[in-house]
């Protein structure tokens, strides 16, 4: 830990090691942040036998010295939206490598999404990515949301039933969207039903065929072709419309809305929110932080891209491009949009639109990268940057360290509770099982292939050094990652 170690670990020597159950470990002189209870500040966390066995919040001398710029305890997070792979494309990565991933970038329960091969369409499917897990050996949480439709073909229901009953938290046909209205109001009743929601992928394929990147000035210089907001804003008001006329006849439908992208779609969540339909969204850390300029060669966050004015500046007149274009670590689905779009990511985080940061982790190999922008696939291995990400928003002031971690845990936390009717329980509660995540802010990390423990490597931030080097992250009572050297 930086700034010799402001803060003190007993018991976080050699005996902590993945797996083993925390015996003893007390943290002082941090600074404490509990979103569930909606609470802050310098502190101090004992666990005993992988339970909290006590919180103390500290005031006046006690504090003096402590403050949010250094080692920092948080309650695990939770990531809404994964892609692990398994079954089918383990060569990009496993249930394994993405729960190991998952710990080293603080999380502590992860839902692994269905576009495997084959699709988790059917309990035995649900079955095989549960024992994948299982053996994994990590011990961060696993949920599985199902598919929507039988192979996620588009064309007739999966066995939503089989799969609630063997656990499942949701269904998507992530990748893709809903194909037809029709299909989508009988998802959204049957699983409504089922007490389960229809994650969404918000795209209107008709308009995005052959698409590359978000239409608008930087695609057409570079001669990308164009993917238009409409496309995404197209389907959310159509999901929308569905869901309100559904929710007539089945009151427990829900829709979540998934890595949204656009001012337009935001501005949709948030009034249908303020209508009272049972929606909730969630946006990635991507589309918050970076903005299309990066395709044509620039390197600054997408706040830096914005002048004194909100004007988002033009990186070919400003000085702003520093590496070769077309990095197809680039290519994303949505596709990265422009700062004044991104900066209303940040905005809808800010007023409670966006429910959750969720990474969308797409881990890719090189064959499926390395090729021409166009041709490469859809995708950032991002689930141990998004912290980091999260953080250089802070720094910047776009978004509260409060904020930030409540879109990582009790934001994410109350959306997955809502699915699965379950109780929201979290933060520091003495007794319970620990699920927390020590970092330190004073400490950045480079994002190298070496640090990154995900198959994929795909990531636009490689070589850069994000704040918050993650030290110790603890699911379930049990050391799931340690780095305390």
């Amino acid at each position: 830990m930086a700034r010799d170690r402001q803060a003190t670990m007993k018991g976080a020597g050699s005996g902590l090691h993945v797996g083993a159950r925390l015996a003893d470990l007390e943290v002082s002189r941090a600074w404490l942040v509990d979103p569930f209870a909606g609470r802050e500040g310098p502190g101090e966390i004992v666990v005993r036998e992988g339970r909290i066995a006590g919180v103390t919040w500290h005031a006046g001398a006690a504090a003096r010295g402590v403050d949010a710029s250094g080692v920092v305890v948080a309650p695990g997070f939770t990531d809404l939206h994964a892609h692990f792979r398994e079954p089918g494309f383990e060569d990009a990565e496993t249930v394994a490598t993405g729960l190991a991933a998952a710990a080293h970038g603080g999380y502590t329960r992860v839902c692994a999404m269905p576009n495997t091969a084959p699709a988790v369409d059917g309990a035995a499917p649900v079955g095989l990515v549960r024992a994948a897990g299982a053996s994994s050996g990590s011990p961060v949480a696993l949920d599985i949301i199902g598919a929507v439709s039988a192979g996620r073909a588009g064309e007739r229901l999966a066995a939503l039933g089989e799969m609630a009953d063997a656990g499942v938290v949701g269904f998507s046909d992530d990748g893709a969207p809903v194909k037809g209205a029709v299909l989508l109001g009988h998802a959204l009743r049957y699983a409504g039903m089922l007490g389960r929601p229809i994650v969404e992928h918000a795209e209107e394929t008709a308009l995005t065929s052959g698409a590359e990147a978000n239409e608008g000035l930087v695609a057409t210089v570079l001669g990308l072709r164009g993917w238009p907001a409409a496309a995404e804003e197209a389907v959310v008001a159509r999901d929308l419309a569905i869901l309100a006329d559904v929710v007539r006849d089945v009151p427990g439908a829900r829709l979540h809305l998934t890595h949204l992208s656009t001012a337009g779609a935001l501005d949709l969540v948030r009034r249908a929110k303020a209508a009272g339909l049972p929606v909730t969204c969630d946006v990635t850390p991507h589309h918050l932080a970076l903005s299309d300029e990066w395709i044509a060669g620039a390197r600054r966050w997408a706040w830096e891209a914005l002048d004194d004015s909100g004007a988002a500046r033009d990186p070919w007149t400003d000085a702003a491009l520093v590496a070769e274009p077309y990095d197809p670590d680039l290519r994303v689905n949505p596709p990265l949009r422009d700062p004044l779009d991104a900066a209303a990511v940040r905005a809808a985080l800010r007023d409670g639109t966006a429910d959750a940061v969720a990474t969308d982790h797409a881990p890719h190999t090189l064959v499926d990268k390395e090729v021409e922008f166009g041709l490469a696939a859809n995708g950032i291995s991002g689930i141990e940057t998004a912290l980091g990400t999260l953080l250089a928003a802070v720094d910047a002031g776009e978004l509260t360290l409060a904020g930030a971690l409540q879109a990582l845990t009790s934001g994410p936390a109350r959306v997955l509770g809502a699915w699965a009717g379950r109780p929201v329980s979290g933060g520091f509660a003495v007794g319970a099982a620990a699920d927390l995540v020590i970092f330190d802010r004073s400490d950045p990390w480079t994002v190298t292939e070496a640090t990154l423990l995900s198959k994929g490597k795909n990531t636009p931030l490689a070589g850069r050094a994000l704040p918050g080097r993650v030290l110790l992250t603890v699911a379930g009572g049990h050391v799931a990652f340690a780095d305390l050297d």
